[in-house]
């Protein structure tokens, strides 16, 4: 008896997970069906869950005739842009947080924090106005620049509680056998700790490829513009879409393209999901 309580209790806590697994995933698979339904189908009420038959040329409809695609390419570029800005300087910064023995390097650490708690809605007006005197704006630079530049705290944080846990002596080791700390940085320090790298390159690509408030504030022009700005450009273009029918909003092309949004975030964290959750969890090992 004593044995059957802890697999009973194990089996509850599964079949709960699992139900809100399910309940999580229901939003994206009404999402998924109603991309391939007709314009009348979504106009039922009730609206029926299973379109009576696949619309696959939805996706060819919003790809080639919408030119989604010039959409699709900005968005990459950008995230594959502040992607390697953040890695470039937040391991460098991490890494010497983590291993250098500086005055008031943790009121330094502590005043950098503090900066995450400060909205960007604070800041937006002198930042536009600065990347305005420049003549950054309707380019990629507002939003790729701070990247490069380490405006990244929180993957510097959670590099830094990663890079604390490895063993101040293999450090001391390379730089005995003459290493310099740039080799030990990139030779050294970030291969043992490619989780809390992956980490911070799914959560800047997350950030980057779903951003929409910086996107809507710096790029003017309809070539520049990434997935969220485009796709509310599609939803003002919906009386073209539907025929004349105005204040008809095409939803079943709006849920094809959010299906184009977000099919590289499933896949993404798909591949690399191991290794993610290993880096969230061992980056709050050490203080």
């Amino acid at each position: 008896m004593e044995h059957t309580r802890p697999r009973f209790l194990a089996v509850l806590v599964y079949v709960l997970l699992g139900l809100g697994a399910l309940i999580m995933l229901l939003p994206l698979v009404w999402m998924g069906l109603t991309s391939l339904k007709t314009f009348p189908e979504i106009l039922r009420n009730p609206a029926p869950w299973l379109p009576a038959a696949p619309q696959w040329q939805n996706y060819r409809t919003v790809w080639e005739g919408f030119a989604f695609y010039r959409f699709f390419l900005n968005s990459a570029f950008v995230a594959v842009m502040v992607i390697a800005g953040t890695v470039l300087t937040c391991c460098p910064a991490a890494y010497a947080f983590a291993y250098y023995d500086v005055r008031h390097k943790d009121l330094i650490f502590g005043a950098l924090l503090c900066t995450v708690m400060l909205p960007a809605q604070v800041t937006v007006i002198p930042l536009f106005q600065a990347y305005a005197a420049l003549h950054w704006v309707n380019t990629y630079l507002p939003l790729v620049v701070p990247a490069w530049l380490g405006g990244n705290v929180f993957g510097i944080f959670l590099l830094r509680q990663f890079f604390r846990t490895i063993p101040r002596s293999f450090i001391e080791a390379a730089r005995l056998d003459g290493a310099s700390e740039w080799s030990i940085l990139w030779k050294l320090v970030v291969p043992m700790s490619l989780p809390a790298v992956l980490t911070v390159v799914i959560f800047t690509f997350l950030w980057s490829w779903n951003d929409l408030f910086n996107p809507l504030i710096y790029l003017h022009n309809e070539e520049t513009y990434t997935l969220p700005v485009g796709l509310l450009y599609f939803i003002a273009r919906a009386e073209q879409l539907t025929g004349g029918n105005a204040g008809q909003v095409p939803w079943h092309l709006v849920m094809t393209l959010a299906m184009v949004m977000v099919a590289p975030v499933i896949l993404l964290f798909a591949f690399a999901q191991r290794r993610f959750v290993e880096g969230v969890a061992s980056s709050g090992v050490k203080g």
